[in-house]
């Protein structure tokens, strides 16, 4: 049933407005002026809102357009007296869907109540549709051309279809949570919220608010009755991401939650019947956290009923080629810039530590350094290759028990510098961190070298 909130000074006015509209099953919320309706549209999803114009701290007219300004997509109806109706109709022009004048007769409300609940659906819809479009267009959609990633998906699309938990598992950067969007847009569950909660970005004391809710008053601060991420996502889908970093107290009352299928906000007595479908990630090794204690076994096995392992960017490089160019298209902005061979070459060269949240991110870059050339090259990716260098000075290369040749793999480098530059020795230096002038040097002292060996041979 659908959710109005009925904001006025006068609690004579919200007790009768909530009587009237309860006896036709609608639910109802109320607020004493504009700043505690503000709080409240912020804090849950609601249909609609009566409000009325004159109020202290916060009137009708800065209620509507601090609602406008925070983005809030909710219909508003204003409560007038006929001395005042040109106000309304001021209010109407600034995004008002109607308003009621004083005194009125409980059929003429009911009326516009539900011509405005017509409207609200047709708001909501009109977001799932933008949503949707969103979701197959730019970073939502999912990239792949390795049969790692193809059968990863094939197996994804398999589990939404049932009402399975799954659990993600994989490096930073990997995807996870375009995972979980997809395995929701693939589901039954569609239609309804899908809801993401950063379970690391959460404060240990507030992780049972932020999941199950709270009453007002029930500690220092809730001013207001608020409801969960699970209430919030029934019908939908709740993603709880980085689900090994909740402290064990928080695991119990999880597991609760999912085992009952029941909530209970913090400070209430009420339980409430949740049905969301709940899919975990996390990059950490549950296993090893449950063997050390650090995560409970019996959650482990309620989430982890069918697992996908996210693979790293590394051990999918034939998907570089194809997520590059989707970046670029997404940041070019009709540009027209283009990937040179060089430059694909270089990206697949890279080990991609930050997976595929760092080739986005290589490319945004590169984008923005390549505006005026139209070209993203080898040089415009000398950063990346400068990167790998240090990485590499950091002990990234072993000396192997037998040895090398520290002449032939000089010579190889430099060979390599120039082919991934276009014979450029300045873009060739850069590659090798070094000038151009010791670049030079080095190459003429390996190809003297070189021509020395083969006359004396």
């Amino acid at each position: 049933m659908a959710h109005i909130l009925i904001i006025d000074d006068e609690e004579r006015m919200r007790h009768l407005l909530s009587i009237m509209l309860g006896r036709r099953g609608y639910r109802i919320s109320q607020a004493g002026d504009g700043v505690e309706g503000l709080e409240r549209v912020k804090a849950e999803p609601l249909d609609m809102v009566i409000s009325d114009i004159k109020m202290p701290r916060m009137d009708g007219m800065e209620f509507l357009e601090k609602m406008t300004e925070l983005n809030l997509p909710c219909p508003v109806v204003f409560i007038t007296a006929f001395a005042t109706v040109d106000s309304a109709v001021e209010a109407m022009k600034k995004g008002a869907v109607d308003y009621i004048t004083k005194p009125f007769d409980e059929e003429k409300i009911l009326l516009t109540v539900e011509r405005t609940l017509n409207f609200s659906r047709i708001l909501a819809e009109n977001r799932e549709l933008k949503q949707a479009l969103q979701q197959k267009e730019g970073t939502e959609d999912i990239v792949f051309a390795s049969a790692k990633m193809t059968e990863l998906i094939g197996l994804a699309s398999r589990v939404a279809e049932s009402d399975s938990a799954v659990l993600i598992t994989g490096e930073s950067g990997t995807g996870k949570e375009l995972m979980a969007r997809y395995i929701h847009r693939m589901s039954p569950r569609r239609k309804n919220r899908f809801v993401p909660v950063n379970c690391a970005a959460i404060s240990p004391n507030l992780v049972e608010s932020e999941l199950f809710g709270h009453e007002k008053g029930s500690f220092t601060g809730a001013i207001r009755r608020m409801i969960g991420k699970f209430e919030y996502a029934s019908g939908g889908t709740l993603f709880l991401d980085e689900i090994g970093d909740l402290s064990l107290d928080a695991q119990a009352k999880l597991l609760r939650a999912l085992q009952e299928k029941k909530v209970q906000r913090v400070g209430g007595n009420e339980e409430i019947p949740v049905d969301a479908r709940v899919i975990c990630a996390t990059n950490q090794n549950l296993q090893e956290r449950v063997e050390k204690g650090l995560f409970r076994q019996d959650l482990y096995f309620r989430i982890n009923v069918f697992p996908l392992p996210a693979p790293p960017l590394r051990e999918r490089k034939e998907d570089i080629p194809a997520l590059s160019r989707h970046f670029l298209a997404h940041f070019d902005r009709g540009q027209g810039i283009h990937l040179t061979d060089g430059a694909i070459r270089v990206l697949m060269e890279y080990p991609w530590p930050g997976n595929v949240r760092e080739l986005a991110n290589v490319m945004e870059r590169s984008v923005i350094l390549a505006r005026d050339r139209g070209a993203i090259t080898v040089e415009t990716l000398s950063f990346l290759r400068s990167s790998t260098a240090a990485q590499n000075g950091k002990g990234g290369f072993r000396l192997p028990p037998e040895g090398i040749s520290l002449e032939a793999l000089e010579l190889d480098v430099v060979r390599q510098a120039l082919q991934m530059s276009g014979n450029n020795q300045t873009a060739a230096a850069k590659l090798l961190g070094l000038t151009r002038a010791k670049f030079r040097v080095l190459l003429r002292q390996l190809m003297d070298h070189r021509v020395d060996n083969d006359e004396l041979s």
